[in-house]
C-alpha cells in the first residue's frame, strides 16, 4: 500500500501539468490562510473563543466558513452566503421558466446562472454580516458601533466573502473542479492540529476504552464512506452495429450511488443553522416574551436533540434527490442513447427508457441519501452513546474531506491517463 502511495506521488511530482496545478493551489491556499487571519476591528477574542467552545452550532458553522469565523477575520462569513445563494438559485431555476431555460443551454447557461448567484451573494453577505454583528453584540463580544463603522464592518466582511469565492473560482478554473468544496476541505484540515491538541490536553486514562471505540468506529466509517462514494450501478447498454451481419457491442452506463456528492450535506447544514442563529439572537433581545419563545424553540434546535437531527436528516435526504435531478437527466441520457444507436436490453427506446432510468435512479438515490443523512447525524450519535463528540471531525467534516480527496485523486488519474493517450496517438 505504501509503495503504491509513493509511486502515485512520484508520478504527480514528475507530471508537468499536475505540478503546475499543485503550485497554483498552494499559492491560492497561502493567500486564503493569510486573509483568514487578518482580524476585523472591535472584537474581544477571548470572549469569542469561549462562545465557540460552548456552541457546537457555531463550531460547525466555522467549518463551512473555511476556519475563518472563529478568528472573526475579514473573511469571517467565508463561503456561507455563496452557498445560500446557490441554494436559492437552484430552487428558483425550477420556479422561473427563464432560469430553467438557461439550465438547458449548457455551458453558456451555467455561466449566466453562476453570475446571478454571485450577484445574489452580495446582499446575502451584507445581511449575514449584520446578523453576525448583532449576535456578537448581544453576547458583549463586540462593542456598539456607530452607523458608519457598522457599514464599514459589513462591507469588509462582504468583500471577504467575495474574495473567498474568487479564490475558489481560481482553483476551479486553473486546477481542480469545485474549488469552493476544496476551500471548505482546507478549513476542516486546518482545524485538525488544534482538535488533536485539545483532545490530548484533556485526555483521561480512564476514558481510553471510549477513545479506542471511537478510533475503531472512525476507521470503519472512513471505509464505508469510501465504499459508498465509489459504488456504482452498471446498466448494460447494447449498440447495434451493421457489419457483415447484425452484431451487438455491449457497454455499461455507470450510475453512481451518490450522484450529488457532498453538495446536499453542505446545503442542508446552511439551512439547518439559520433558525438556530436567529433563535440565539432573539434569546438576548431583552423582551421577556420573545426570550421565552426563543428558549423553547432552542430546546428543539439543540444539536443533540432528536427533532434537530430528524430535520437535518430529512434536509439531506431532500437535497440529495433535488441535486441528483439537477446533475442527472434521464430524458437527455435516453435521447443520447437513441442518437448513438444504443439501447438497454429488454427496454424499448424512448419513454420506456426514461421511466426505467428514473426508477433505478430513485432506488439507488434513496440508499445514497440515507447514507449521507446517517453520516450527517453521526456526531450526535457518538455523544449520546460513547460520550465523544467533535463536530469539527465528525461525520459532516469527514464526509467532505474524503469526498474532496477522492475527487482530486480521480482528476489526477484522469490527467495522467489523458497524457499517456496523447503521447500514444502522436
Amino acid at each position: 500500500m505504501f509503495d503504491k502511495i509513493a509511486q502515485f506521488f512520484k508520478k504527480v511530482i514528475t507530471h508537468r501539468a499536475l505540478r503546475r496545478k499543485i503550485l497554483i493551489v498552494a499559492l491560492v491556499l497561502v493567500v486564503f490562510r493569510i486573509a483568514s487571519h487578518i482580524p476585523a476591528a472591535g472584537v474581544d477574542r477571548e470572549s469569542l473563543s469561549a462562545l465557540f467552545l460552548g456552541s457546537p452550532l457555531l463550531s460547525l458553522l466555522d467549518i463551512f466558513s473555511g476556519g475563518t469565523l472563529a478568528n472573526f477575520s475579514i473573511m469571517a462569513l467565508g463561503l456561507n452566503p455563496y452557498i445560500n445563494a446557490s441554494i436559492i438559485m437552484q430552487i428558483l431555476s425550477y420556479v422561473i421558466p427563464s432560469l430553467e431555460e438557461l439550465q438547458k443551454e449548457g455551458e453558456y447557461g451555467q455561466e449566466k446562472i453562476n453570475m446571478y448567484t454571485r450577484y445574489l451573494t452580495v446582499p446575502l453577505a451584507v445581511m449575514q454580516s449584520f446578523g453576525m454583528y448583532a449576535l456578537l453584540k448581544s453576547q458583549s463580544i463586540i462593542s456598539n458601533l456607530q452607523f458608519f463603522d457598522l457599514m464599514l464592518l459589513c462591507l469588509t466582511m462582504t468583500a471577504g466573502t467575495m474574495f473567498a469565492v474568487w479564490l475558489g473560482d481560481l482553483i476551479t478554473e486553473y486546477a481542480f473542479k469545485n474549488g469552493v468544496s476544496f476551500l471548505i476541505f482546507i478549513g476542516i484540515v486546518s482545524r485538525l492540529p488544534v482538535v488533536i491538541g485539545q483532545t490530548y490536553s484533556t485526555f483521561d486514562a480512564q476514558d481510553i476504552f471510549k477513545y479506542l471505540i471511537f478510533a475503531i468506529l472512525a476507521i470503519v466509517i472512513m471505509g464505508t464512506i469510501i465504499f459508498f462514494n465509489e459504488a456504482i450501478r452498471k446498466i448494460p447498454i447494447s449498440y447495434a452495429k451493421q457489419t457483415s451481419g447484425l452484431r451487438q457491442n455491449q457497454s455499461y452506463l455507470p450510475l453512481r450511488l451518490n450522484q450529488a456528492g457532498v453538495i446536499p450535506i453542505i446545503f442542508a447544514v446552511s439551512l439547518v443553522l439559520m433558525p438556530s442563529m436567529i433563535v440565539q439572537f432573539l434569546g438576548s433581545s431583552g423582551n421577556e416574551a420573545i426570550t421565552n419563545l426563543a428558549l423553547n424553540i432552542q430546546k428543539y434546535l439543540d444539536p443533540n436533540s432528536f427533532f434537530y437531527n430528524l430535520i437535518y436528516f430529512l434536509l439531506v435526504l431532500g437535497f440529495t434527490y433535488f441535486y441528483t435531478s439537477v446533475v442527472f437527466n434521464p430524458e437527455k441520457i435516453s435521447e443520447n442513447l437513441q442518437k448513438s444507436g444504443g439501447f438497454i436490453p429488454g427496454i424499448r427506446p424512448g419513454q420506456s427508457t426514461i421511466k426505467y432510468l428514473s426508477f433505478v435512479l430513485n432506488r439507488i438515490t434513496l440508499v445514497g441519501a440515507s447514507f449521507l443523512g446517517a453520516v450527517a447525524v453521526l456526531p450526535s450519535i457518538f455523544q449520546n452513546t460513547i460520550g465523544i463528540a467533535n463536530l469539527a471531525i465528525g461525520g459532516t467534516g469527514l464526509l467532505i474531506a474524503i469526498s474532496v480527496v477522492l475527487e482530486i485523486i480521480r482528476e489526477i488519474e484522469g490527467e495522467m491517463v489523458m497524457t499517456k493517450y496523447e503521447i500514444y496517438t502522436r
